[in-house]
């Protein structure tokens, strides 16, 4: 798992800076993992993507982006 790294673009991207930040279990109030803050250029990154997927994505018809999310559940 890319516990401090990003999913953008297709791609698991290493964090312009690694900024540590531990993820607590809600139960016990332990830390389980430590994943990376992102930066303003990392947001600014996923931003840039996500206005470039909605040009096609919000044209694919309903049917196709269900089965792409369900073969994701799967």
């Amino acid at each position: 798992m890319h516990w401090q790294e990003f999913y953008i673009d297709g791609t698991w991207r290493s964090p312009q800076k690694v900024l540590p930040f531990p993820v607590n279990d809600p139960a016990t109030e332990t830390a389980f993992a430590t994943i990376s803050l992102g930066t303003k250029a990392d947001v600014d990154l996923a931003v840039a993507a996500a206005k470039r997927a909605f040009s096609t994505w919000s044209v694919t018809p309903k049917a196709q982006r269900l089965a792409y999310l369900q073969a994701l559940i799967d």
